[in-house]
């Protein structure tokens, strides 16, 4: 029993670590005091100098633990291996949580993304998200952006200002989510966002740049709701409709 427990315990733990890389982005990390860091990696075969001098010196200086590996072994850490510059830096991100804490919420307004590609979408619907009237953002691992040096560019700071809710897929936790209304934000809709009052547990899901939200999600869906447009436009970026629903009254 405490074994299990034990290991419980040790996967929630790494189940908040996210992996970044790069030379600038780990001396970003490194240099603001703010950020939690769990282990920095380097390859082995770095040369000592320049950028990969100053990652070692302001983590020997924040007493932060190195581990070296062969240069194979880190790009299966970093999982990048053509931009990750030999250096790779694990930060604990306490906002990352896991999809089946929503249930132990009273009351919430999220927002789901089904398939968003874009890691700049990404990091752009974090930063609305972050700033508007929305309790959390549910990120699902499969077919989804990464949490990557270029989500973190794009949403300006505010990675860790809300949480983040991760899980495998969508239908992974919807299924299990009970008194829920789900809106699914689709431009074929009848019903536009303005006609609406939110539910007290509500969640609005967009789907893919291109294709929208999948058949699959959208048989967990309550009801469709499309942003009212002029002049004949069809759509809105889909970092734009968060905006647009994160500021919703």
């Amino acid at each position: 029993m405490q074994d299990s427990q034990e290991y419980i315990d040790k996967k929630a733990f790494f189940e908040k670590i996210i992996t970044l890389y790069g030379r600038n982005v780990v001396i970003e990390v490194l240099e603001d005091a703010s950020v939690e860091i769990h282990k920095l990696h380097m390859a082995d075969s770095n040369k000592i100098d320049g950028a990969v001098k100053t990652i070692t010196e302001l983590a020997k200086k924040r007493n932060i633990e190195i581990a070296y590996h062969a240069k194979r072994d880190l790009s299966r850490i970093s999982k990048n291996a053509k931009q990750d510059q030999g250096v790779a830096i694990d930060i604990m991100a306490k906002s990352y949580q896991n999809a089946k804490e929503i249930k132990n919420l009273d009351t919430f307004r999220l927002i789901a993304l089904d398939g968003i590609q874009n890691p700049q979408n990404l990091g752009m619907i974090i930063r609305s998200c972050a700033a508007g009237n929305v309790d959390g953002i549910i990120l699902p691992k499969k077919s989804s952006a990464k949490i990557s040096p270029l989500v973190i560019k794009a949403s300006a700071g505010t990675l860790f200002k809300l949480p983040i809710y991760f899980c495998n897929s969508l239908d992974d936790i919807l299924n299990d989510l009970d008194d829920t209304k789900i809106y699914e934000l689709s431009s074929h809709a009848q019903t536009t966002i303005h006609d609406i009052v939110p539910h007290a547990k509500s969640i609005f899901i967009l789907g893919n740049e291109s294709d929208g939200v999948s058949a699959e999600v959208q048989k967990l869906c309550n009801e469709a709701l499309r942003i009212p447009m002029n002049r004949g436009v069809e759509s809105l970026n889909v970092a734009v409709t968060a905006s647009l629903l994160a500021f919703m009254k």
